[in-house]
């Protein structure tokens, strides 16, 4: 079941997500419909807070092109990509590693049409564990190291406009504040 997403200026969208410590079966139904949603919607990461839930979770499909290669290594191997994805990243712990940074126009579920220019380190380290609890730690670059700093900034309640440079935003704001219209006049509806 597709869920709904939340959209630019829910008050969601700005929490910190809790710590998850029970490993059940709600929570892998939890993991297999943000999924889902993720796929309807054809994006690449889902935070739990765009579903309405302040928790540390987030999935990620992130799908390897000419366009778009990235590498990493989970726990230490590097199986192909198509094998670990989609995936769970729950309690995640971000290190940046040395690296240059790279420019990237970023999107996001949540700011349906919103594109713009962020700056971010091409590669990280990301501890977390999967939907049973099992701990992991990753070292990815590339699009893929991106995503994954993308949605644990949502999780953690920071936006990618947050980090948006400055005359993308410029070239966006309009687009903006018409999308934070939309949501206070559909919360409005919703009270």
């Amino acid at each position: 079941m597709a869920l709904r997403i939340s959209s630019y200026n829910e008050p969601i969208l700005r929490e910190t997500g809790k710590q998850i410590e029970l490993f059940d079966d709600e929570l892998a139904e939890l993991c297999d419909q943000m999924v889902e949603t993720m796929c309807k919607n054809e994006g690449i990461g889902l935070a739990a807070q765009q579903i309405g839930r302040a928790l540390m979770l987030c999935v990620i499909d992130v799908p390897q092109s000419r366009d778009h290669s990235f590498s990493f290594t989970l726990d230490g191997k590097s199986p192909p990509a198509e094998l670990i994805m989609p995936m769970a990243i729950i309690n995640p712990t971000v290190e940046l590693l040395p690296s240059a940074e790279t420019t990237y126009e970023e999107g996001c579920l949540s700011f349906p049409g919103i594109n713009g220019s962020v700056v971010r380190p091409d590669k990280v380290r990301v501890s977390f564990q999967d939907e049973n609890g099992d701990p992991h730690e990753m070292e990815c670059n590339g699009l893929l190291g991106r995503c994954v700093q993308h949605e644990v900034d949502h999780l953690n309640g920071v936006l990618f406009i947050d980090r948006m440079e400055k005359e993308s935003l410029e070239i966006v704001e309009g687009r903006i504040r018409k999308l934070k219209k939309q949501t206070q006049k559909f919360l409005k509806k919703q009270n």
